[in-house]
């Protein structure tokens, strides 16, 4: 899902709301690990966020240096980072968030610049509109090397239905809650995210639900089986639809 004003292609990106406490009562350390999970799904999110709201920039085939630098993406990222979760960036050491999230934060923002730098050249090719460097691949992309950082699992995930990438095919755990996310009963106002302990309590999973919006069908939407500009074959997708999710598993002990 991706917001253009030239050639439109949005992979699961919705702006929305404040998200809300974990969907189950958490204490102690599951309580640290769901908030410190919600926070970097949010920030993921505001990344690919970032990314969509430059995209008629990216895409513009006229011009070459576009000027979004790591470091413009940066601001940009605090500053929607800190609309949604209401944490400023640039004071995390003053923010009242979890100790582990204080650790792992930074490391994702770092993870999320180096995407933005290494696909510099991409971004600044003149003569070509749609370059691929969409919300769904930087997703991809920062997740991955902020995993290998971290070493904390970290993905934006769909079901199989909507895979595009194999890279974000949903595991078990994954598929049976974008399960409950696809109900049509589930909240679609608020990224209420869902929790729960895994590997005999060692870890936390937690899952911040992606739906999709107005700009995202223009790639997922109508009429079903027609190509995108990507090359794939939409959807049928509607607004409110699920469009999949962002995963983390953080460890508990």
């Amino acid at each position: 899902m991706m917001k253009l004003r030239v050639p439109v292609l949005f992979l699961f990106w919705v702006i929305v709301g404040l998200v809300s406490a974990p969907s189950v009562a958490l204490a102690g350390p599951e309580q640290d690990a769901a908030e410190t999970g919600r926070l970097l799904a949010i920030l993921l999110d505001s990344g690919r966020v970032t990314v969509g709201a430059n995209q008629a920039l990216i895409n513009d085939a006229e011009k070459g240096d576009k000027g979004f630098t790591p470091e413009v993406f940066e601001k940009q990222l605090v500053e929607k980072f800190k609309e949604r979760s209401g944490v400023d960036l640039t004071n995390l050491k003053s923010a009242n968030v979890p100790e582990m999230a204080k650790k792992l934060l930074p490391q994702l923002v770092e993870a999320s610049k180096r995407t933005v730098a290494e696909n510099q050249s991409t971004i600044n090719k003149k003569g070509v509109g749609f370059k691929g460097f969409i919300p769904a691949t930087f997703g991809t992309q920062a997740a991955a090397k902020f995993s290998g950082m971290a070493g904390i699992y970290l993905k934006q995930t769909t079901h199989d239905g909507l895979l595009r990438n194999p890279a974000n095919k949903a595991d078990g755990f994954e598929a049976d809650v974008l399960q409950k996310f696809a109900d049509p009963a589930y909240p679609r106002q608020g990224e209420k995210i869902v929790s729960e302990a895994a590997d005999g309590g060692k870890t936390l999973r937690v899952m911040l639900p992606l739906f999709y919006g107005k700009g995202c069908l223009t790639c997922h939407g109508e009429p079903k089986g027609e190509k995108d500009i990507s090359g794939y074959k939409k959807e049928g997708a509607k607004e409110g639809d699920l469009g999949g999710a962002i995963s983390v598993k953080l460890p508990l002990k």
